[in-house]
């Protein structure tokens, strides 16, 4: 499997290179890295978990600096992504459509916030990042998603790491030309890609018995993971209900895993793209519990990085209907939609607004945020009436 380059005339990885930037290398001097390669931006930690691999000189925490690179080196090196694109866009976002689609009908609250959202704004809605929820065994983890995402040119960028809840993610940005362009939802600029996974080995014996259940059966099935996004399927057995109780017990995100699979978790509207008040998340947030939107109140309605520039909120999960292996109907957690504001860095803040692209605002995410945000679809949260 063919994850990343290599320059042949310093021997750097593309994370090094963003940082140090080789003065010898042409256009053609990027030779392609296996995924057994020592040097290559994935290795295996075992048979069955790919993880990231970054620079020595990386930031990883998800604020003003991205692999070593803050926003202002980026756009001054003015260079195209180091990853070739080895699908078409065309096909690309057609298969980012089908996900949507699926989504979209498999959760009506998110489907009418989107409706009153670009109703109210009258401009066009664009999405900040798709996000997803994985199992890090059996080769059911991150790679198994994270893969077509760079076949079309993402590049990985940044990891998180939750201990409390056992989860890891990983954040993947669009091709450079792609992230600010024209036009509005799947048809507008790429959406950031996060994929978390739930690190399996660090739950009990019972716990772990259960998933290794599903996910044994399903380890070829990881191979068409993004297929499984797009048909809303899982690449398991339906689970039954007793397994699916268990996990809730001990891990909310396993049993919402286990029964949504590669399903997407949410996307988030990119408010700050907005053309209306509501292109202040504060304003937007109000807007939406004026008109009966259940928010996540988890350590508040709004998530604020320390550093103060990335702002976010979430609505809790809508509940589905699913039919587990005994024939039993139960409600379950499925999907929500989020709200990102990124604002600009201290150094852009006297630009034109005119002049303010994506390079610009901070980028990237943040644990504290992120792991309030998760909670979107805790039972605690769907109980919860509207205010």
């Amino acid at each position: 499997m063919d994850v990343g380059r290599i320059c042949k005339a310093c021997g750097r990885t593309p994370f090094a290179l963003l940082r140090y930037p080789c003065e010898q290398r042409s256009p053609r001097s990027f030779i392609k890295l296996s995924s057994s390669s020592s040097a290559s931006l994935f290795f295996c930690k075992s048979k069955n978990i790919a993880a990231l691999t970054f620079n020595s000189h990386s930031d990883l925490r998800g604020r003003r600096h991205l692999c070593g690179n803050s926003n202002s080196c980026r756009s001054r090196m003015g260079v195209t992504p180091l990853q070739t694109a080895q699908i078409s866009e065309t096909f690309f976002r057609s298969s980012l459509a089908s996900m949507e689609k699926t989504y979209l009908s498999k959760n009506p609250t998110v489907s009418s916030v989107l409706d009153f959202v670009r109703t109210y704004d009258g401009g066009q809605v664009c999405y900040d990042h798709f996000a997803f929820r994985t199992f890090n065994v059996d080769n059911c983890g991150i790679s198994a998603l994270a893969q077509f995402f760079l076949d079309f040119g993402y590049t990985a960028r940044g990891e998180l790491s939750f201990p409390a809840k056992h989860l890891r993610a990983l954040w993947f940005s669009p091709p450079q030309h792609l992230l600010d362009c024209n036009g509005e939802g799947i048809n507008g600029p790429l959406p950031r890609i996060f994929i978390s996974e739930l690190l399996v080995d660090k739950l009990s014996p019972e716990a772990q018995e259960i998933i290794k259940k599903y996910t044994s059966i399903s380890s070829s099935g990881s191979k068409y993971a993004a297929l499984a996004s797009v048909l809303g399927s899982l690449t398991w057995p339906t689970p039954f209900l007793s397994d699916y109780q268990l996990l809730a017990r001990e891990s909310e995100y396993a049993a919402w895993t286990l029964v949504n699979g590669y399903a997407l978790n949410h996307l988030t509207i990119s408010v700050h793209r907005l053309k209306s008040d509501v292109q202040k998340i504060g304003n937007l947030n109000e807007l939406i519990q004026s008109n009966k939107f259940k928010l996540n109140t988890e350590g508040g309605i709004l998530k604020v990085s320390p550093d103060g520039r990335l702002l976010q909120s979430s609505t809790v999960a809508d509940s589905m209907v699913f039919y587990f292996a005994e024939g039993i109907s139960e409600s379950v957690p499925a999907s929500y939609i989020e709200f990102a504001e990124r604002l600009v860095l201290p150094e852009y803040e006297s630009f034109p607004v005119d002049k303010i692209s994506e390079l610009h605002r901070r980028d990237g995410f943040e644990v504290g945020n992120a792991d309030k945000i998760f909670e979107s679809t805790s039972a605690e949260q769907l109980r919860r009436k509207v205010a």
